[in-house]
């Protein structure tokens, strides 16, 4: 088994579909996800269960949660290099 550290760039590396679910359900609420991703489990009273459920059997759901978690760690990245930035451009 390799180390995280073996793979930076790679942030689903030790990321469970159950886990990525949760830091979306905190980030974005199940409202955003259902209006961004239009699937029922998302829409008609969503639940971790019956999201990991369809996720597991249908590939090109997984693939968009999975696509919008890399997109939102990125973008989170970016936001706190540039606060870094600037914090060091103060002192």
């Amino acid at each position: 088994m390799t180390s995280p550290s073996e793979h930076p760039q790679d942030p689903l590396h030790g990321m469970t579909l159950e886990k990525i679910l949760l830091q979306l359900v905190e980030d974005h609420g199940w409202d955003r996800m259902g209006r961004k991703i239009k699937i029922r489990c998302f829409q008609i009273d969503p639940s971790i269960k019956s999201s990991l459920a369809f996720l597991r059997k249908t590939p090109w759901a997984r693939e968009k949660v999975e696509r919008w978690f890399i997109d939102d760690f990125r973008r989170k990245q970016r936001s706190r290099c540039s606060e870094e930035t600037q914090e060091n451009e103060g002192l």
